[in-house]
Parts: structure tokens; sequence; C-alpha cells
């Protein structure tokens, strides 16, 4: 996949934001089969702090990067030497903030379940897989755009562990029909008084996101284990 860094300035972040959104759907017209591109905003005094820091992503940025343009106006900041001990630390900390996240997501969908509240669980179940996707963005890449649309966030975490494609596999009609619902809840569930969503639906997907919530917390650590180890 791809991360592409678009550095501003004197343009608001939600400004950006909305350019970048805008960008970001003409680029995806068929997000299944085409490369994932994570595309960033970050101000350039932003990116300069942040490389002072030493901080992983814009250290690997400036290292590792190709400047695709540059207007001449601003200059990067020297990177600072990179401390594997902090990077491990950092990666933990996001961790342990996402994947709580989607644990308790997970726990309100099962509650709604049992309410027969089938429809609003769908909308949990998107939750927590939002999240624990976010928890696989944050530990490998330590950066991560905000993103609602779970055919983007699964195919930007896709190259991180084969085991993640056993989740939702879309091989079969049924396949696809179950990850289109639990796509669409993000926004239907809390708007749409049509939209339907059966028990056996909810029974379905929610092995579904606990499979994503074991290989998530599986591949995490490890991850988080080898920062450790690095040099």
């Amino acid at each position: 996949d791809y991360d592409i860094l678009v550095v501003t300035s004197g343009i608001s972040d939600k400004k950006a934001g909305q350019i970048l959104d805008n960008i970001d759907d003409l680029y995806y017209k068929d997000p299944e089969s085409q490369t994932p591109v994570q595309f960033i905003n970050d101000d350039i005094k932003t990116l300069n702090r942040q490389l002072e820091e030493g901080r992983y992503f814009y250290t690997q940025i400036k290292q590792e990067g190709i400047v695709l343009y540059d207007n001449g106006k601003h200059k990067l900041a020297r990177r600072r030497k990179l401390n594997f001990k902090e990077i491990q630390q950092q990666a933990q900390e996001y961790f342990n903030d996402k994947f709580k996240k989607a644990d308790l997501f997970l726990s309100d969908a099962i509650h709604n379940k049992e309410k027969e509240e089938f429809v609003q669980a769908s909308f949990y179940l998107h939750q927590a897989c939002e999240n624990y996707y976010y928890s696989i963005r944050l530990v490998f890449a330590l950066k991560s755009n905000k993103q609602h649309n779970l055919n983007k966030l699964s195919s930007s975490v896709k190259g991180y562990s084969p085991e993640l494609a056993k989740v939702f596999p879309r091989n079969t009609a049924e396949e696809k029909r179950l990850f289109d619902l639990i796509k669409a809840a993000y926004v239907e569930a809390r708007y749409n008084p049509k939209f339907i969503v059966t028990k056996e639906d909810v029974d379905t997907l929610l092995p579904k996101v606990e499979l994503l919530r074991d290989i998530t917390k599986r591949i995490c650590e490890t991850k988080i284990k080898s920062y450790g180890e690095m040099e």
C-alpha cells in the first residue's frame, strides 16, 4: 500500500481534510482490487516538529519517501535518530486505546443483539471493526487518517497479515452481501429507518468480528514486541 503525505501551510486542517476526502473518493472506484492509498495531511510546522521528535512515521517518510511535488517554499527539519523503545511505547499506547474502544463496541453489539436491536447491533459491529483496523494501522505504521469505509480500511491493512483476508473473504454472493451490510451500517443504521438487519445477519457477522479481534490482538502484540528488539 502507499501513504501519500500532503504537506500544507496556511490552510485549516478541516479544509485540507475536505479536499483530500474528495480526492480519496475520486481515486477509489473499486477499493477491493485497487492498490490501497492513504491520503494524509499535515501542516509543515507539525511535520517538522514530528521529525525533530523522531516520530517513526515521519522519519521513515523523510528517509525513504519520494517527493512527488515541492513548491520550494519550505524546508524539512533534520530527523532525529529513531528510538525504538519510544516507538514501542507509542505503538503500545495506540493499541491500548483503539483495541479497548473496539472491544467496548463489540460488547455493545452483543448487548443490542440480546435485546433484539439488530440494526443497532450492526452499527456497533461496524465500529468494532473500524477500531480493530485502526489498531493494526497505528501499530504497524504509527499513523492513520480518519476513515469509516470498511472496504478502504481493510484494504489498507491487508498487507500486514494474510490472516486478515479470512475475516471478510467476499468470495460468494452471501459473503459480499454481509460485508456490504456491515459497511453500510455506519450510516444506514443511524439515519435510514428502512435499513433491515436480521438476527441471522448479526449471528453470522459476530464471529467474523471476533475473528478480526483475535487476529488483531495477535499480530499487534507480535509487532509491538518486535520494536523492542530493534536497534
